[in-house]
């Protein structure tokens, strides 16, 4: 069973008979279905059914010689109500299954951007069951967290936020100019690096990191689609899944102004979201790439 199965609101499902019967249940009544090959001229379907708003599970298998249908794995997934990101994306097959990797880099996080492609029919049908290099597209970006924690917002004022957006832009055109090669660039983000070591090195002394750091977003363990954030709540809603009727956290969280929409479930996460509370946690990012 799928770690994060539990952030979709199916924390009641233990075993593997009661893990069948769901997988049975979304591939007899699907909401969405897709037939693709893959380089091997195989025949592959993926089955999926919303067990609520925006989320659900997703069936993948392979057809055999008589048309029997027979699973080979499933994941959740919950799709994004935003436009995430409109860089540049490439792609890359997993080693395991017919299922694929975004990459994007983004300048707003200072990292490579590696998700889950919870649409990778729509990538097969437009370059070809070999991933490589796709026109620019933008991805509504999405995240499972397993738990979390709701903690306050760090003390800001209007002159710092308006402050913070211009030192976030000239952040932006710097890595942007350094990815070229421009060496005045790359110097001036070492140089920038190096400052602000400096004063959190000097802050830390007297303050906690949590209000000295406002947003993050950093890999987390050797999994390459996972990673720890911390993001400004924007919007928030409990919803719940309609076939175990399990309630589950939906927020829209905000991190380097890349915006992503989180799932978790509501006996997960420690405290009470609200709209300009920081939701703090390891998620498993997801991507829905709308191709151009």
């Amino acid at each position: 069973m799928h770690t994060y199965l539990e952030s979709i609101g199916f924390k009641s499902i233990k075993t593997r008979q009661e893990m069948d019967r769901l997988i049975s249940r979304t591939v007899l009544n699907f909401d969405e279905k897709n037939f693709f090959q893959d380089i091997n001229g195989r025949m592959l379907g993926e089955f999926k059914k919303n067990y609520g708003p925006n989320l659900g599970l997703s069936v993948c298998g392979e057809f055999d010689e008589k048309g029997d249908y027979h699973p080979d794995y499933s994941y959740p997934f919950v799709k994004g109500r935003l436009v995430s990101s409109t860089d540049d994306i490439s792609f890359e097959r997993h080693a395991g299954h017919e299922s694929y990797a975004g990459v994007c880099d983004d300048p707003r996080l200072g990292v490579t951007l590696i998700f889950y492609l919870n649409n990778a029919p729509s990538l097969i049908s437009k370059s070809g069951p070999i991933a490589g290099k796709t026109k620019p597209a933008s991805v509504k970006l999405s995240a499972l967290a397993k738990e979390g924690t709701i903690i306050l917002p760090a003390l800001t004022n209007e002159w710092w936020e308006k402050e913070s957006k211009r030192i976030t832009n000239e952040h932006t055109k710097l890595v942007s100019a350094a990815r070229f090669g421009d060496e005045e660039a790359i110097e001036n983000l070492t140089m920038e690096d190096m400052d602000t070591y400096s004063m959190i090195q000097q802050r830390m002394q007297n303050e906690d990191i949590l209000s000295i750091v406002d947003t993050t977003f950093m890999p987390n363990g050797v999994e390459c689609d996972q990673y720890g954030v911390i993001g400004m709540i924007h919007r928030c809603e409990k919803i719940v899944n309609n076939y175990t009727k399990e309630k589950i956290w939906q927020l829209e969280v905000h991190v380097n102004d890349l915006i992503m929409d989180v799932l978790i479930h509501a006996d997960r996460l420690y405290g009470e979201p609200a709209v300009n509370r920081r939701f703090k946690g390891n998620v498993w990012l997801q991507g829905e790439v709308i191709f151009i």
